[in-house]
């Protein structure tokens, strides 16, 4: 017996053409559909040792052998790429926060373009944790933290670069572990957020479970 298809409503879509469409315009498009995206709230140290802290969503993991993340940085101004790029790329190092729902007032304060010698770790009133392998502290209350080691830049245009970062360590806050010996972690506790369009957040604490679909179950559900 075939399986049932049900039909699509008829829609209209609307031709956005990239090739020749403004930064700008492009921008307001990815945003608003590429959605919800997780945020890394990176902690980095210029050569003076002065710390800069900042979030971005452009953000995710990418491997695990060797564990690799992700982070679209951009620039403040043409060919001035952004303090954090700027340091990663000096430094290379850096760590990793995930933004919890009671701190995303705080990262909102980091998220000011405060100028290069300002602390927003301090405008936020907020306090670190020393690292174990790497020069830049962690946030005190993030419930997860990686401390991570430059592996490259790809520079992606004159305004952009994707830093890719090798994990060397991973902090979890001790309540959200479930089963130390077997890594399990109580995911939904965490309550991270995510960044949707515009001004607009989601949480991740409102979950609907849907499991995976084996070739071999798929197959007897086609036979019946």
């Amino acid at each position: 017996m075939q399986p049932q298809v049900q039909a699509a409503a008829l829609t209209r879509d609307m031709f956005f053409d990239f090739t020749t469409s403004p930064p700008k315009e492009r921008n307001k498009l990815l945003l608003s559909t590429i959605v919800p995206r997780p945020i890394a709230w990176i902690v980095s140290l210029d050569f003076e040792g002065r710390l800069n802290a900042a979030p971005f969503s452009f953000f995710n993991a990418f491997a695990v052998d060797p564990p690799v993340v992700g982070v679209g940085i951009g620039s403040n101004a043409a060919g001035e790429p952004k303090d954090t790029r700027r340091n990663i790329r000096d430094t290379k190092q850096f760590v990793v926060n995930l933004v919890s729902e009671d701190m995303a007032q705080a990262m909102n304060i980091t998220a000011i373009e405060f100028e290069s010698d300002v602390n927003e770790l301090a405008e936020a009133r907020l306090d670190t944790y020393p690292s174990v392998h790497i020069s830049p502290p962690r946030i005190a209350g993030s419930p997860v933290s990686m401390e991570c080691e430059l592996m490259q830049i790809v520079e992606l245009g004159k305004e952009t670069g994707l830093v890719l970062g090798r994990v060397l360590a991973l902090h979890i806050r001790e309540d959200v572990i479930l089963d130390a010996d077997k890594h399990h972690i109580d995911t939904p506790k965490l309550k991270l957020i995510a960044r949707m369009h515009s001004g607009w957040y989601a949480k991740s604490s409102e979950l609907f479970r849907m499991e995976r679909i084996s070739r071999l179950d798929w197959q007897v559900q086609q036979q019946t």
